[in-house]
């Protein structure tokens, strides 16, 4: 079992001189069995290049919940699946984690389940379900985000749902099972945002109403490790398949962990022209392993679009070379990365310069399986 490390500036800053990609040191082979001898289900993660991950959240207007469910529907039409699962394809992707809902209470695809108890918050169109199909089509693999059980993120489904009430938990299970079921295998994995410490036997619960369409289906659950713990990686569920892994911000190549909060206040820019919290030491993290406590090495990395909004969006636009380098370090110690993109909420297209980076990390990464060496640019 892996030990996680706090690392300090100044041995970091030995180790950022020492960052390599893939080229030039050889990764050692992706472990398909976890430390404790039980099967791996996330290494696919880990022998795969990257995954894609995109926002799209939808807040329908209207003067009454009758014109908000048509204006949801409205806009949930004009998604233009072809074109999105085609600049996925274009990337060399391996993955893609979509989201059903956050935050604004209305979900991206129908649920039979929510409208039989309130109408209203879900489209007619099973839109996961085509964007699945398609990129299975094409060999990708799709997986579902959604808030976790007892964040009180998507009021409406919560309120529906009953959170804090008896049978809140089973009712949120038969709500995640439903969306398993009808996606069979064209859902390939979970990831639950902003999750708190609960017995395992929740967890398992929870666990195998993702699994009840697909068996395989690999589970997270984020407890804002890489970005909110202060150097605390210890996963929030120790028996999940792989780490949430958010991150909000890269400095000089490294993960900062420390918690950057709230905005305005106390945000400071240095003379190096780093963010920094007034008061609170920066603190820093990469991985040297495959796994964390028996959990296989996963991060989600935003680019071009802040996680967190006391994190400017500019902090969030890396070179090529600051990328590429990132992505080589991870997946030189087995693990595995997605890159979250923005979105164009009106027909579900991702910006072109956003598409172009993740199409030269594409061809950077296939280069590297080919033995050609990195590709070369200078954004």
């Amino acid at each position: 079992m892996l030990t996680h490390i706090r690392v300090t500036q100044t041995v970091l800053a030995g180790l950022a001189c020492t960052i390599c990609t893939l080229a030039d040191c050889a990764a050692p082979p992706v472990k398909t069995v976890k430390p404790d001898g039980t099967p791996n289900r996330a290494a696919w993660m880990a022998q795969s290049g990257f995954g894609v991950m995109t926002h799209y959240l939808i807040s329908p207007q209207g003067n009454s919940p009758a014109e908000k469910t048509a204006d949801l529907n409205r806009i949930i039409d004009t998604f233009d699946v072809e074109t999105y699962v085609k600049q996925i394809d274009e990337t060399r992707a391996d993955w893609v984690i979509f989201t059903l809902c956050q935050g604004t209470g209305f979900l991206s695809s129908r649920c039979e389940y929510l409208d039989k108890l309130e109408a209203g918050y879900t489209p007619r169109r099973d839109l996961i379900l085509e964007i699945g199909r398609k990129l299975h089509e094409r060999g990708k693999r799709l997986i579902l985000y959604l808030p976790g059980a007892h964040t009180g993120a998507d009021p409406n489904v919560k309120r529906i749902l009953g959170l804090g009430g008896d049978g809140y938990a089973d009712r949120h299970n038969a709500f995640v099972r439903e969306y398993s079921q009808k996606m069979g295998r064209s859902c390939d994995g979970w990831w639950f945002d902003s999750c708190g410490r609960q017995d395992n036997t929740a967890w398992e619960k929870e666990m195998a109403a993702c699994r009840a369409g697909n068996p395989d289906s690999v589970v997270a659950f984020s407890g804002a490790e890489f970005c909110a713990s202060g150097g605390n990686l210890k996963p929030v569920c120790p028996i999940e398949d792989y780490h949430a892994g958010e991150i909000h911000l890269l400095e000089d190549g490294r993960i900062r962990t420390d918690f950057i909060w709230p905005p305005g206040k106390g945000i400071v820019i240095s003379t190096d022209a780093k963010l920094r919290r007034t008061g609170q030491a920066a603190q820093y993290y990469l991985p040297d392993s495959q796994f964390i406590d028996n959990v296989q090495w996963h991060c989600l990395l935003p680019i071009d679009l802040t996680f967190n909004p006391a994190v400017p969006n500019q902090y969030c636009h890396y070179t090529d070379k600051e990328l590429f380098q990132f992505v080589d370090r991870i997946k030189s110690v087995g693990g595995a990365i997605t890159i979250n993109v923005p979105i164009d909420r009106t027909n579900g297209h991702i910006p072109q310069d956003s598409h172009a980076q993740l199409v030269r990390l594409g061809r950077h990464l296939k280069n590297d399986r080919d033995g050609l060496g990195p590709t070369r640019s200078g954004r």
